[in-house]
């Protein structure tokens, strides 16, 4: 990791970019894949798993029987560290449901506003080197405690044509209705359109590679909605002298680790901190089995000493971090100023992994600087919010000359005569 020493704030701009992605030479590839799959369907699906992941399946969807034995399969200590995770994930998500709001904003002028599940989603769970089961606890307890109508799951299969056992046990534990052996932009343009066997959802959750994402774009120009921008992983560690340099490294390497262009930020206002830290990646790195991914994610990523307390924060705001671990001993006063960050974590005892699997928070979150205008995926992120309103001959008496006006100020002559013709029939 690079250190940088009191940079000027002129250059801040600069520190603040994450790894360039160029998403120009997959859109073409992308929009074939789609344009394939809107035409042929299960065919072209087939046609593009053989080509990108040499695989050849009778049927996308996966038995009752495969369920059963993976079910089996999975070690009970797993079993039950995964139940415990559903357990508070589900807690946290319920805590989210809101009743509706009703108001009279004037007398005879009734409002109200009602939110109702969207019908069917679809959840997107990568596979390759790390099956990410947590993801299915991430999307789909929301969508049961939401009450989606139909939620449906695609996963990329392994060069047998199988998913991972704690895949399905997920995925099963979590009331997923339909489970398919899908990957990449092919399992995108399949729930987008619809094809025999796989249902068209309204709304696609889920992280996933470069080809993922684009896909998830193309999705959003065919009226399927997504869930937010996605972006490799990142993860920011805000710490002065009463933070514990072992467990910044870990929480360092703990984001490194999910692929080579990961990015990781150490901000200080205490030289030692950064160097202590430093060293301690070094020692931590070499016992990780993935150490070259995390080592290539190192070189996107930075150590950044401040003298200023106050550019700590206003540094931290302005890169708006996916995850931030804040260990500081004045802890309050910082987080009180935090306006842009996916979700954040507070004091040294509590690492980011906790959030990534089992404390209850949601880890499907803005990257790339969006958590200036996106939130984390939570409940309302699975609602449509409806309003209604029911107004009274005595309130359209009242309020109806005021339409009037605004309607005849706009030069909308047909607006002003809905109201009119009902008031002169009062």
């Amino acid at each position: 990791m690079k250190k940088i020493i009191n940079p000027d704030k002129k250059n801040w701009s600069s520190l603040i970019k994450r790894p360039s992605l160029s998403y120009e030479n997959i859109e073409p590839l992308a929009k074939k894949i789609f344009r394939d799959i809107s035409n042929y369907g299960d065919s072209a699906i087939n046609k593009y798993s053989k080509k990108f992941d040499n695989i050849e399946l009778d049927s996308f969807k996966v038995k009752r029987d495969e369920i059963l034995k993976a079910i089996n399969n999975v070690p009970l200590d797993l079993k039950l560290a995964i139940q415990n995770a559903k357990k508070n994930i589900k807690i946290f998500h319920e805590a989210q449901i809101t009743k509706p709001i009703k108001v009279e904003t004037q007398p005879g002028v009734l409002c109200w506003q009602k939110k109702i599940p969207i019908e069917r989603v679809g959840l997107y769970i990568p596979g390759g080197s790390a099956p990410l089961f947590s993801s299915i606890l991430m999307l789909s307890i929301p969508a049961k405690v939401a009450k989606c109508g139909q939620v449906i799951m695609c996963s990329p299969p392994d060069a047998n044509g199988n998913l991972a056992d704690v895949i399905l046990y997920t995925a099963n534990l979590c009331g997923v209705d339909e489970i398919y052996k899908i990957g990449g932009i092919q399992a995108i343009a399949a729930m987008t359109f619809g094809t025999k066997s796989i249902p068209k959802v309204d709304k696609i959750f889920g992280p996933g590679n470069q080809y993922v994402t684009v896909a998830k774009q193309l999705a959003a120009q065919h009226k399927v909605a997504i869930d937010l921008p996605a972006g490799p992983s990142e993860l920011m560690v805000v710490a002065d002298k009463s933070a514990n340099p072992d467990f910044i490294a870990s929480d360092l390497l703990s984001q490194a680790e999910h692929g080579p262009d990961s990015q990781v930020y150490l901000i200080t206002n205490d030289i030692k901190i950064a160097d202590m830290t430093i060293n301690k990646l070094k020692l931590q790195l070499n016992l990780l089995e993935r150490k070259d991914i995390a080592n290539k994610a190192l070189n996107n990523s930075k150590v950044i000493y401040f003298e200023d307390y106050s550019d700590l924060i206003d540094f931290t705001n302005l890169y708006g971090p996916e995850h931030l671990i804040v260990c500081l001993e004045n802890i309050n006063e910082f987080i009180d100023k935090i306006i842009n960050a996916g979700s954040v974590f507070i004091g040294n005892f509590t690492p980011e992994s906790a959030g990534d699997y089992a404390s209850g928070t949601n880890h499907t979150l803005p990257t790339n600087g969006y958590s200036r205008q996106y939130s984390g995926v939570n409940l309302d992120s699975y609602l449509k919010a409806v309003t209604f309103q029911k107004i009274t001959p005595k309130g359209l008496s009242k309020l109806g000359p005021m339409v009037e006006k605004m309607a005849s100020a706009e030069g909308l002559e047909a607006h002003r005569n809905a109201i009119s013709i009902r008031l002169k029939s009062l």
